[in-house]
């Protein structure tokens, strides 16, 4: 499971300009994939072979122009309960205000690594003006300038430093992990408490009343699986604070630790813009999915009502459409065993590898009927294909001018490879190579 960094600081310090330099640093080199959002929040960084996901907490603060303090002092606490390491940004051109103070005061309580990066330090005037953030007595300095990049190898050489050791949790590799994901007040609790047959969480109808993620080896009816729940009470005083960014630090939490998302939709109000977040954090993540459309007893139904409703969630998650979606009910626990298997059933498609004389066999054929289009005149020939030893399932195909091969003729090999084979709910990725 990746380790999580959070970029905290007032605003106008350089947070996003910082958190692009390091999620694009990655992207440029590893990510080809077409058609995975990119929400300005959440990334992936990658520094000395360790992997991380990286939060921008300024991207979630409302109406940037006049922020108020309370807002930050909040994105700051989600920051320190939830990240592995905090990078406080504050900008060598204000020196220290009140607000750097404030948080610093925060972050000096904090039981965590905190490393701090002075922004906008271009020159060697500034590196002397930068010696002021030692008062914060928040350690060691970092100078930066997140626009031209300078400075910023030695702070990520720090962050990845600062990692703390595997969990426990991540030992057994052989053992399926399933979370429930969903936002806030969907049901989670409740359907965790129908899977499992116990009452473990406390169902409230306060929406995010749920706090640290729980795991739960579940074995049962022929099924052995570890549980992932976002669960646990949260204090009082948290209850109003900014709910889209705590449940997406929690999805990211829970969605890394899993090998299948089990994304929650609430049936009496249809596919909003944070399930779609959720899943596009989970295919970023490469993790199976299923759709659980659940509190579907509630519903008004006619014959047509779940081909419907198939509809608009496949038409909302395009291009990828290949996932299973089963309605439920938490209450009356309609179709929870059938959840468990579904999930088992995707967690093996995403573990399978295909014999690459079959891979050829079907393919070759499939290229022969529809090849590349041409490009500057050039004809492009794919010669061979296989399924690379990945933890996830990833197909090079070799052909004399990868370069040329364009997103929507990798859209139809993808589409084929589903067609031959079942990946049903399991995001595969294509690599053009050199023959």
């Amino acid at each position: 499971m990746n380790n999580i960094v959070a970029i905290v600081g007032r605003p106008n310090v350089g947070k996003s300009t910082l958190f692009n330099r390091i999620v694009e640093s990655r992207t440029a080199i590893v990510d080809n994939e077409s058609g995975v959002t990119r929400d300005r929040n959440y990334g992936k960084g990658e520094w000395n072979g360790h992997e991380f996901s990286i939060i921008d907490t300024g991207g979630y603060v409302t109406n940037s122009d006049d922020v108020f303090e309370e807002e930050i002092r909040k994105q700051v606490h989600l920051a320190m309960d939830e990240s592995d390491v905090i990078i406080y940004v504050v900008d060598v051109e204000n020196g220290i205000t009140d607000l750097d103070d404030a948080i610093a005061q925060l972050l000096r309580q904090v039981d965590k690594p905190v490393v701090v990066a002075v922004n906008k330090v271009d020159n060697h005037a500034r590196i002397n003006d930068s010696y002021e953030f030692y008062n914060l007595g928040l350690g060691d300095l970092f100078c930066i300038s997140s626009i031209n990049g300078s400075g910023t190898g030695d702070l990520l050489d720090k962050v990845v430093d600062a990692f703390p050791a595997k969990r426990e949790y991540e030992k057994d590799d052989e053992i399926p992990r399933f979370a429930i994901v969903g936002r806030p007040n969907v049901g989670k609790s409740s359907m965790i408490n129908a899977m499992t047959g116990e009452e473990r969480h406390i169902v409230t109808d306060v929406a995010g009343t749920t706090r640290d993620s729980i795991f739960t080896r579940y074995n049962k009816f022929g099924h052995d699986f570890i549980l992932t729940d976002t669960a646990g009470l949260r204090k009082k005083g948290k209850v109003h604070e900014n709910l889209e960014f705590y449940s997406v630090m929690r999805s990211i939490r829970a969605i890394e630790a899993s090998d299948v998302c089990l994304i929650l939709i609430d049936a009496t109000r249809g596919v909003e813009a944070q399930d779609l977040n959720i899943f596009n954090l989970a295919i970023k993540n490469k993790k199976g999915v299923v759709f659980l459309v659940n509190k579907w007893d509630l519903v008004e139904k006619d014959q047509n009502s779940t081909k419907k409703f198939t509809e608009t969630i496949k038409e909302r998650i395009a291009p990828f459409t290949d996932v299973p979606i089963l309605f439920t009910s938490a209450l009356t626990k309609q179709r929870v065993l059938k959840a468990f298997e579904t999930a088992m059933e995707v967690y093996e498609n995403r573990k399978q590898r295909i014999k690459t004389s079959a891979l050829n066999e079907y393919m070759l054929e499939a290229i022969e009927q529809f090849s590349p289009p041409t490009n500057k005149g050039k004809f492009i020939r794919i010669k061979y294909v296989t399924q690379l030893p990945t933890e996830t399932p990833v197909f090079a195909f070799y052909a004399n001018l990868p370069q040329y091969v364009k997103a929507p003729y990798k859209r139809y090999l993808e589409n084929k490879i589903r067609e031959f084979f079942n990946f049903n709910g399991v995001p595969i990725s294509i690599v053009m190579r050199k023959k």
